[in-house]
């Protein structure tokens, strides 16, 4: 077949795929409510892509993205409050677990934000990453659902503005977001 031709077959069975799925993909986007704009760093660019993820239908890729966010989400966390020292006596990382435990017990995150974060860290995660034969039995549509609906959450504590009136945004934790000298910050905003 020649190359235009397979193009053209290529393109035309996409735009159909899209256009029947197009109210589950804005239904699913919408579910989510994520958090609007987040700062940029390093992990920012990978959860808004989990969005996507997830939105498109790619249940598993999103599970897996969404453990990989959240770790990296209190592992930042952690690097922005010294009292919180991430290896444990030994010298060795303290687990995911510890750290939340600990960042709770600070009052540093909310206990919702704790529970969030445990309930994506227990979503499967050794068995996903692994492929154990468990994941034959997994719904991965519901758990990246409910791990995107955690992350909102845990996005939101973090990362929550205040849009004043002049259109600027107040942040709700200024330690987790990088100020720039004159007084603005590096955003990703996640608007469709």
């Amino acid at each position: 077949m020649k190359e235009p031709i397979k193009r053209q077959q290529i393109k035309d069975r996409l735009i159909s795929s899209f256009m029947g799925s197009i109210e589950d993909r804005v239904d699913r986007y919408l579910d989510i409510d994520h958090q609007w704009v987040i700062n940029g760093h390093y992990f920012s660019y990978a959860s808004s892509e989990c969005i996507d993820l997830y939105r498109d239908g790619y249940f598993i890729a999103a599970v897996m993205m969404s453990h990989a966010i959240n770790e990296a989400i209190i592992e930042f966390v952690v690097s922005r409050n010294p009292q919180i020292v991430p290896q444990d006596e030994r010298g060795e990382t303290k687990s995911l677990e510890s750290l939340v435990i600990e960042l709770r017990e600070k009052n540093i995150i909310s206990a919702g934000c704790a529970e969030a974060s445990m309930k994506i860290w227990g979503s499967f995660r050794a068995d996903i990453h692994h492929l154990r034969p468990r994941v034959a039995e997994i719904d991965f549509k519901n758990v990246a659902r409910e791990n995107l609906k955690r992350l909102a959450a845990i996005e939101k504590k973090i990362f929550g503005v205040d849009t004043l009136d002049d259109g600027k945004i107040k942040l709700h934790n200024p330690q987790y977001w990088d100020l720039n000298k004159d007084g603005t910050v590096n955003a990703f905003i996640r608007l469709e």
